[in-house]
């Protein structure tokens, strides 16, 4: 029952060229920034991801896509990193839009063992009809593999859209708290894509901020059931406060004299 791993290189040792993987995260927020690095110091290549997006230049999968080990993407979001969007453009990288809420119900569905569900999202868009672009040429210009039709169906009169369950080899999660046997807690935005990343996953791997002994976190407060985790990585102190601003806003202090105004 311990699942703790003694470090994360050791947690992400067996995941070969050419896996699926669900990784957590939301832009920066409760991204498995340190297994990710340790995926990225190891090698492993040819990975079909299945994320909201895909990191930024730097950080988090952003650092596996500018090495080249990303094959493919099932993603919602592509607009903060400028790499992606140039291997999409130039046909290096396989990309599946897909609507964010149709992608966490898909990974929901995955990780309950539901092959398939309908969903109104993207009806009328191509979506539905197919045409989307998933990779471009060598060097782009034309389109050398596009989205299938999907098929569709009405319920009380209004048009649903076939989507699939997604399951992954593996699934990459980060969470506040955990317990050595894979209990884990989630905090305020972290708790976005990870839970669901990690049920859709069939080896999940969690790094927690902060781990605990089994019986610690009150049963009625944990998010995500042991059940559903392999491994966990405990991180250090600096590991667990390195969490990066995506976009860092400010605002303006009033003029003296017009506070109220």
């Amino acid at each position: 029952m311990n699942k703790v791993r003694d470090s994360a290189a050791e947690a992400v040792a067996d995941i070969p060229d050419g896996a699926s993987l669900a990784v957590g995260g939301f832009g920066l927020s409760g991204v498995p920034e340190v297994l990710i690095r340790a995926l990225h110091e190891r090698g492993t290549s040819g990975l079909k991801v299945v994320s909201n997006n895909c990191g930024v230049d730097g950080r988090g999968l952003g650092l596996l896509l500018a090495a080249g080990r990303i094959a493919r993407v099932t993603g919602s979001y592509v607009g903060e990193n400028k790499e992606f969007a140039r291997q999409y453009l130039s046909g290096e990288l396989e990309v599946e839009l897909t609507p964010q809420g149709t992608l966490a119900e898909r990974l929901r569905a995955g990780g309950a063992g539901i092959p398939a569900f309908y969903t109104p999202a993207g009806v009328g868009t191509q979506v539905a009809t197919g045409g989307l672009p998933w990779r471009y040429t060598p060097g782009g210009g034309s389109v050398a593999v596009a989205s299938p039709p999907k098929e569709t169906r009405d319920f009380g009169g209004r048009p649903h859209v076939l989507e699939h369950g997604i399951t992954t080899d593996f699934a990459l999660v980060r969470a506040w708290r955990g317990d050595r046997h894979g209990n884990l807690l989630f905090r305020r935005a972290a708790a976005n894509f990870n839970p669901l990343a990690a049920t859709a996953g069939r080896v999940t791997v969690a790094e927690v901020e902060e781990l605990v002994e089994p019986g610690e976190l009150p049963p009625d407060a944990v998010h995500l059931p042991g059940i559903y985790v392999q491994r966990v990585v405990a991180l250090t102190a600096g590991e667990a406060a390195d969490k990066p601003i995506e976009r860092l806003s400010l605002s303006t202090p009033p003029a003296p004299g017009k506070a109220g105004n």
